[in-house]
Protein backbone atom coordinates (compact mmCIF):
# COMPACT_ATOMS: atom_id res chain seq x y z
CA UNK A 1 0.00 0.00 0.00
CA UNK A 2 1.29 3.43 -0.97
CA UNK A 3 0.57 5.90 1.86
CA UNK A 4 1.26 9.62 1.59
CA UNK A 5 1.24 11.82 4.69
CA UNK A 6 0.18 15.43 4.27
CA UNK A 7 1.16 17.03 7.55
CA UNK A 8 4.04 14.98 8.98
CA UNK A 9 3.70 16.48 12.44
CA UNK A 10 2.59 14.85 15.68
CA UNK A 11 -0.38 12.79 14.45
CA UNK A 12 0.74 12.32 10.84
CA UNK A 13 4.15 11.22 11.99
CA UNK A 14 2.67 8.89 14.63
CA UNK A 15 0.48 7.25 12.01
CA UNK A 16 3.29 6.84 9.48
CA UNK A 17 5.89 5.62 11.96
CA UNK A 18 3.71 2.79 13.27
CA UNK A 19 2.72 1.74 9.75
CA UNK A 20 6.30 1.81 8.52
CA UNK A 21 7.60 -0.04 11.57
CA UNK A 22 4.97 -2.76 11.96
CA UNK A 23 4.14 -3.19 8.26
CA UNK A 24 7.65 -2.97 6.80
CA UNK A 25 7.57 -4.43 3.31
CA UNK A 26 3.79 -3.99 3.04
CA UNK A 27 3.63 -0.20 2.87
CA UNK A 28 5.52 2.44 0.94
CA UNK A 29 5.59 5.74 2.80
CA UNK A 30 5.87 9.24 1.41
CA UNK A 31 5.25 12.70 2.82
CA UNK A 32 4.31 16.04 1.37
CA UNK A 33 6.36 18.41 3.50
CA UNK A 34 8.29 21.64 3.39
CA UNK A 35 10.92 23.65 5.24
CA UNK A 36 12.65 22.13 8.25
CA UNK A 37 10.38 19.08 8.28
CA UNK A 38 11.22 18.27 4.66
CA UNK A 39 14.94 18.64 5.34
CA UNK A 40 14.77 16.43 8.46
CA UNK A 41 12.80 13.67 6.74
CA UNK A 42 15.26 13.60 3.86
CA UNK A 43 18.28 13.52 6.15
CA UNK A 44 17.12 11.23 8.96
CA UNK A 45 13.95 9.47 7.80
CA UNK A 46 10.90 9.60 10.05
CA UNK A 47 11.79 9.18 13.72
CA UNK A 48 9.50 8.38 16.64
CA UNK A 49 10.20 7.88 20.34
CA UNK A 50 7.63 5.52 21.86
CA UNK A 51 7.81 3.37 24.99
CA UNK A 52 11.50 4.03 25.46
CA UNK A 53 12.32 2.95 21.90
CA UNK A 54 13.55 5.08 18.99
CA UNK A 55 11.90 3.98 15.76
CA UNK A 56 13.26 5.16 12.42
CA UNK A 57 11.41 4.36 9.18
CA UNK A 58 12.34 5.31 5.62
CA UNK A 59 10.08 7.83 3.91
CA UNK A 60 10.19 9.63 0.58
CA UNK A 61 9.63 13.34 1.14
CA UNK A 62 8.97 16.15 -1.30
CA UNK A 63 7.21 19.49 -1.52
CA UNK A 64 6.01 18.67 -5.05
CA UNK A 65 2.99 16.30 -5.24
CA UNK A 66 3.88 15.07 -8.73
CA UNK A 67 7.20 13.72 -7.43
CA UNK A 68 5.41 11.40 -4.99
CA UNK A 69 3.41 9.58 -7.67
CA UNK A 70 0.16 7.66 -7.34
CA UNK A 71 -1.08 6.73 -3.85
CA UNK A 72 -3.54 4.30 -2.31
CA UNK A 73 -4.14 6.34 0.85
CA UNK A 74 -3.55 10.02 1.59
CA UNK A 75 -3.45 10.91 5.29
CA UNK A 76 -4.42 14.54 5.88
CA UNK A 77 -3.13 15.49 9.34
CA UNK A 78 -2.59 19.25 9.27
CA UNK A 79 -3.93 21.76 11.77
CA UNK A 80 -7.14 23.53 10.75
CA UNK A 81 -5.54 26.87 9.76
CA UNK A 82 -3.31 25.07 7.23
CA UNK A 83 -6.16 23.20 5.50
CA UNK A 84 -7.01 25.67 2.74
CA UNK A 85 -3.33 26.01 1.89
CA UNK A 86 -2.69 22.29 1.40
CA UNK A 87 -6.04 21.38 -0.22
CA UNK A 88 -4.84 22.08 -3.80
CA UNK A 89 -1.87 19.74 -3.27
CA UNK A 90 -4.17 17.04 -1.89
CA UNK A 91 -6.35 17.46 -4.98
CA UNK A 92 -3.29 16.99 -7.18
CA UNK A 93 -2.48 13.77 -5.32
CA UNK A 94 -6.07 12.60 -5.83
CA UNK A 95 -5.96 13.42 -9.53
CA UNK A 96 -2.88 11.26 -9.98
CA UNK A 97 -4.35 8.50 -7.77
CA UNK A 98 -7.85 7.64 -9.11
CA UNK A 99 -8.60 4.97 -6.51
CA UNK A 100 -7.18 6.75 -3.46
CA UNK A 101 -9.06 8.01 -0.43
CA UNK A 102 -8.14 10.79 1.99
CA UNK A 103 -8.03 9.78 5.65
CA UNK A 104 -8.80 13.02 7.49
CA UNK A 105 -7.07 13.01 10.89
CA UNK A 106 -7.85 16.52 12.13
CA UNK A 107 -9.39 18.10 15.21
CA UNK A 108 -12.84 19.65 15.36
CA UNK A 109 -15.68 19.78 12.85
CA UNK A 110 -14.43 18.93 9.32
CA UNK A 111 -15.65 20.52 6.07
CA UNK A 112 -17.52 17.34 5.07
CA UNK A 113 -19.34 16.92 8.42
CA UNK A 114 -22.86 17.45 7.06
CA UNK A 115 -22.42 15.40 3.90
CA UNK A 116 -24.54 12.31 4.48
CA UNK A 117 -25.78 13.42 7.90
CA UNK A 118 -29.56 13.72 7.92
CA UNK A 119 -31.21 16.50 9.89
CA UNK A 120 -31.60 20.27 9.91
CA UNK A 121 -28.02 20.88 8.73
CA UNK A 122 -27.96 18.39 5.85
CA UNK A 123 -25.46 19.69 3.27
CA UNK A 124 -24.52 22.74 5.37
CA UNK A 125 -21.17 24.33 4.43
CA UNK A 126 -19.55 25.87 7.48
CA UNK A 127 -17.91 29.17 6.57
CA UNK A 128 -15.83 29.05 9.76
CA UNK A 129 -14.23 25.81 8.56
CA UNK A 130 -14.29 26.13 4.75
CA UNK A 131 -14.96 29.67 3.59
CA UNK A 132 -16.64 29.65 0.21
CA UNK A 133 -16.63 25.83 0.03
CA UNK A 134 -13.14 25.85 -1.50
CA UNK A 135 -11.90 22.74 0.30
CA UNK A 136 -15.12 20.83 -0.41
CA UNK A 137 -14.64 21.58 -4.11
CA UNK A 138 -11.12 20.19 -4.04
CA UNK A 139 -11.59 17.22 -1.68
CA UNK A 140 -15.15 15.85 -2.13
CA UNK A 141 -16.75 13.82 0.64
CA UNK A 142 -16.93 10.68 -1.50
CA UNK A 143 -13.12 10.53 -1.46
CA UNK A 144 -12.92 11.02 2.32
CA UNK A 145 -12.49 8.56 5.18
CA UNK A 146 -13.39 10.28 8.44
CA UNK A 147 -11.49 9.50 11.60
CA UNK A 148 -11.19 10.26 15.29
CA UNK A 149 -7.73 9.95 16.83
CA UNK A 150 -7.34 9.07 20.51
CA UNK A 151 -3.61 9.56 21.05
CA UNK A 152 -1.28 12.10 22.58
CA UNK A 153 1.84 13.02 20.62
CA UNK A 154 4.26 15.92 20.35
CA UNK A 155 7.00 17.09 18.00
CA UNK A 156 10.18 18.03 19.92
CA UNK A 157 11.91 18.90 16.64
CA UNK A 158 11.07 18.61 12.93
CA UNK A 159 10.82 15.02 11.74
CA UNK A 160 10.78 13.58 15.28
CA UNK A 161 7.56 12.48 17.00
CA UNK A 162 7.22 11.71 20.70
CA UNK A 163 4.32 9.31 21.31
CA UNK A 164 3.03 9.86 24.86
CA UNK A 165 -0.06 7.66 25.08
CA UNK A 166 -2.98 6.17 23.19
CA UNK A 167 -3.40 4.10 20.04
CA UNK A 168 -7.10 4.69 19.36
CA UNK A 169 -8.30 5.29 15.82
CA UNK A 170 -11.97 5.29 14.76
CA UNK A 171 -12.72 5.24 11.02
CA UNK A 172 -15.94 5.95 9.17
CA UNK A 173 -17.55 6.95 5.90
CA UNK A 174 -19.18 10.42 5.78
CA UNK A 175 -22.22 8.75 4.21
CA UNK A 176 -22.48 6.19 7.02
CA UNK A 177 -22.44 2.40 7.02
CA UNK A 178 -19.43 0.10 6.90
CA UNK A 179 -17.97 0.18 3.35
CA UNK A 180 -15.60 -2.63 2.42
CA UNK A 181 -12.62 -0.32 1.82
CA UNK A 182 -12.89 1.10 5.33
CA UNK A 183 -13.23 -2.33 6.91
CA UNK A 184 -10.11 -3.43 5.01
CA UNK A 185 -8.18 -0.36 6.12
CA UNK A 186 -9.17 -0.91 9.76
CA UNK A 187 -7.91 -4.50 9.56
CA UNK A 188 -4.59 -3.31 8.12
CA UNK A 189 -4.18 -0.68 10.81
CA UNK A 190 -4.92 -3.21 13.53
CA UNK A 191 -1.94 -5.19 12.29
CA UNK A 192 0.10 -2.00 12.52
CA UNK A 193 -0.71 -1.82 16.25
CA UNK A 194 -3.58 0.69 16.24
CA UNK A 195 -6.78 0.10 18.19
CA UNK A 196 -8.67 0.66 14.96
CA UNK A 197 -12.45 0.34 14.81
CA UNK A 198 -15.14 1.25 12.27
CA UNK A 199 -18.05 3.53 13.15
CA UNK A 200 -21.31 3.39 11.21
CA UNK A 201 -21.82 7.11 11.87
CA UNK A 202 -18.42 8.78 12.30
CA UNK A 203 -19.96 12.24 12.83
CA UNK A 204 -21.23 11.10 16.24
CA UNK A 205 -17.73 10.08 17.30
CA UNK A 206 -16.29 13.37 16.03
CA UNK A 207 -18.90 15.34 17.99
CA UNK A 208 -18.25 13.37 21.17
CA UNK A 209 -14.52 14.08 21.04
CA UNK A 210 -15.18 17.74 20.21
CA UNK A 211 -17.59 18.00 23.15
CA UNK A 212 -14.79 16.83 25.42
CA UNK A 213 -11.94 19.01 24.13
CA UNK A 214 -13.53 22.22 22.82
CA UNK A 215 -13.35 23.73 26.34
CA UNK A 216 -10.03 22.63 27.81
CA UNK A 217 -8.14 23.68 24.69
CA UNK A 218 -9.13 27.37 24.60
CA UNK A 219 -9.24 27.75 28.39
CA UNK A 220 -5.73 26.36 28.70
CA UNK A 221 -4.61 28.67 25.89
CA UNK A 222 -6.11 31.67 27.73
CA UNK A 223 -4.73 30.82 31.17
CA UNK A 224 -1.61 28.73 30.55
CA UNK A 225 -3.05 26.12 32.92
CA UNK A 226 -2.69 22.37 32.52
CA UNK A 227 -5.80 20.19 32.46
CA UNK A 228 -5.63 19.22 36.14
CA UNK A 229 -5.71 22.85 37.26
CA UNK A 230 -8.73 23.57 35.05
CA UNK A 231 -10.55 20.57 36.52
CA UNK A 232 -9.69 21.60 40.09
CA UNK A 233 -10.96 25.19 39.89
CA UNK A 234 -14.62 25.19 40.90
CA UNK A 235 -15.56 28.37 39.04
CA UNK A 236 -13.74 27.44 35.85
CA UNK A 237 -15.17 23.92 35.91
CA UNK A 238 -18.67 25.37 36.22
CA UNK A 239 -18.05 27.43 33.09
CA UNK A 240 -16.70 24.34 31.27
CA UNK A 241 -19.87 22.44 32.15
CA UNK A 242 -22.06 25.30 30.89
CA UNK A 243 -20.27 25.31 27.53
CA UNK A 244 -20.59 21.53 27.29
CA UNK A 245 -24.33 21.67 27.97
CA UNK A 246 -24.76 24.10 25.07
CA UNK A 247 -22.74 21.87 22.72
CA UNK A 248 -24.65 18.81 23.90
CA UNK A 249 -27.97 20.50 23.12
CA UNK A 250 -26.75 21.24 19.59
CA UNK A 251 -25.61 17.65 19.20
CA UNK A 252 -29.08 16.42 20.14
CA UNK A 253 -30.62 18.52 17.37
CA UNK A 254 -28.19 17.54 14.58
CA UNK A 255 -28.28 13.79 15.20
CA UNK A 256 -25.13 13.53 17.31
CA UNK A 257 -26.33 12.96 20.89
CA UNK A 258 -23.53 12.81 23.44
CA UNK A 259 -25.15 10.45 25.95
CA UNK A 260 -23.11 11.71 28.92
CA UNK A 261 -23.24 14.53 31.42
CA UNK A 262 -20.41 17.03 31.67
CA UNK A 263 -19.64 15.67 35.12
CA UNK A 264 -19.17 12.15 33.74
CA UNK A 265 -16.81 13.49 31.10
CA UNK A 266 -14.84 15.45 33.69
CA UNK A 267 -13.95 12.19 35.44
CA UNK A 268 -12.37 10.97 32.21
CA UNK A 269 -10.53 14.25 31.68
CA UNK A 270 -9.12 14.19 35.22
CA UNK A 271 -7.23 11.01 34.33
CA UNK A 272 -5.01 13.04 31.99
CA UNK A 273 -3.41 14.70 35.01
CA UNK A 274 -1.13 17.70 34.39
CA UNK A 275 -1.64 17.57 30.63
CA UNK A 276 -0.90 20.41 28.21
CA UNK A 277 -3.56 20.68 25.53
CA UNK A 278 -2.52 20.96 21.90
CA UNK A 279 -3.77 24.55 21.79
CA UNK A 280 -1.69 25.51 24.81
CA UNK A 281 1.35 23.92 23.17
CA UNK A 282 0.66 25.99 20.04
CA UNK A 283 0.38 29.23 22.05
CA UNK A 284 3.63 28.54 23.87
CA UNK A 285 5.37 27.82 20.55
CA UNK A 286 3.91 30.93 18.89
CA UNK A 287 1.93 28.90 16.36
CA UNK A 288 -1.46 29.73 14.89
CA UNK A 289 -4.25 28.12 16.93
CA UNK A 290 -7.04 26.03 15.39
CA UNK A 291 -9.89 27.86 17.07
CA UNK A 292 -12.40 27.83 14.22
CA UNK A 293 -12.79 24.06 13.80
CA UNK A 294 -13.08 23.56 17.56
CA UNK A 295 -15.26 26.50 18.64
CA UNK A 296 -16.36 28.85 15.84
CA UNK A 297 -17.89 25.90 14.00
CA UNK A 298 -20.08 24.97 16.98
CA UNK A 299 -21.32 28.55 17.30
CA UNK A 300 -22.09 28.64 13.57
CA UNK A 301 -24.11 25.43 13.79
CA UNK A 302 -26.02 26.85 16.74
CA UNK A 303 -26.84 29.98 14.76
CA UNK A 304 -28.03 27.87 11.81
CA UNK A 305 -30.50 25.90 13.92
CA UNK A 306 -31.52 28.87 16.10
CA UNK A 307 -29.91 27.71 19.37
CA UNK A 308 -28.37 30.37 21.61
CA UNK A 309 -24.78 29.73 22.77
CA UNK A 310 -23.90 32.52 25.24
CA UNK A 311 -21.17 30.58 27.04
CA UNK A 312 -19.61 29.30 23.81
CA UNK A 313 -19.73 32.89 22.51
CA UNK A 314 -17.89 34.20 25.57
CA UNK A 315 -15.19 31.53 25.33
CA UNK A 316 -14.77 32.12 21.61
CA UNK A 317 -14.59 35.89 21.94
CA UNK A 318 -12.02 35.85 24.73
CA UNK A 319 -9.81 33.26 23.04
CA UNK A 320 -10.04 34.99 19.67
CA UNK A 321 -9.06 38.32 21.20
CA UNK A 322 -6.08 36.73 22.98
CA UNK A 323 -4.95 35.09 19.75
CA UNK A 324 -5.35 38.30 17.75
CA UNK A 325 -3.26 40.32 20.19
CA UNK A 326 -0.50 37.69 20.00
CA UNK A 327 -0.65 37.24 16.24
CA UNK A 328 -1.86 33.63 16.51
CA UNK A 329 -4.85 33.84 14.16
Amino acid sequence: MRICIVGAGAIGGWFAAHCGHKLAGEVQLSALARGATLAALREHGLRMDSGGERIVVPITASDVPAELGAQDLIVLAVKGPALAGVAPAVRQLLDQSPGAHVLVAMNGVPWWFFDGLEGPCRGLRLQSVDAGGVVAGLIPAERVIGSVVHASCAVPEPGLVRHVMGMGLILGDPAGGRPAHIEALAALLQRAGFNATVSERIQKDIWYKLWGNMTVNPISALTGATTDRIMNDELVLGFVSAVMREASAIGDQIGCPVGQTPEQRHEITRKLGAFKSSMLQDVEAGRTIELDALVSSVREIGQHIGTATPNIDAMLGLTRLMAQTRGLL
